[in-house]
């Protein structure tokens, strides 16, 4: 078989066997995805090297024993290319804390439900304070109310709202915040 007839026979391989062959990476495991590609080529290149492919029997078996042979090398060459030391996790300490995040959720969810207990009304002037950030008197003149009945309704939403919520709840949020 001349050079020609070789290199014309590994193109056809190559188009017959290119999506077979990730497939079967694919159904290994052992290649990551974004390494397919790459992984498949390299076998094709080494196939291409190859001198003797007319004493080849079965060729799309020895594309596959070749593609697994490479995926081993290429997780070897992986493993070995970024060797971890123990002293390195040290310092790899996990700024989230699932306790604190559950009872900060926990406390969150209770503080809605007393605020849901209190009046449309009342709400509004909470809302209208904390989260617009307004002064009694702003509050007031966008209600059409008089300053006192806005600090009246703010007295009794804050007494409403010490009597619904324990104040070990109250420390888990501003624990949080800390």
């Amino acid at each position: 078989m001349s050079d020609r007839d070789t290199k014309g026979s590994l193109a056809e391989w190559f188009r017959q066997w290119r999506v077979p062959l990730r497939k079967f990476l694919t159904g290994k495991g052992a290649v990551p995805a974004a390494d397919l590609e790459d992984v498949a080529q390299e076998v094709f290149l080494r196939l291409m090297r190859y001198d003797r492919t007319e004493l080849i029997e079965h060729p799309q078996a020895y594309l596959y024993k070749m593609a697994s042979n490479v995926a081993a090398e290429w997780a070897i060459r992986w493993r070995y290319s970024r060797p971890h030391d123990a002293k390195w996790l040290s310092g790899l300490l996990a700024s989230d804390q699932p306790e604190q995040n559950c009872a900060r959720g926990d406390a969150e969810d209770e503080i809605q439900r007393a605020i849901n207990m209190l009046s449309p009304r009342q709400r509004a002037v909470l809302k209208l304070q904390f989260a617009d950030g307004l002064c009694h008197a702003e509050i007031a003149e966008r209600l059409g109310a008089t300053q006192r009945s806005v600090k009246r309704l703010l007295s009794k939403s804050y007494e409403k709202l010490r009597h619904e919520l324990d104040q070990e709840l109250l420390g888990v949020i501003t624990d949080g915040r800390e």
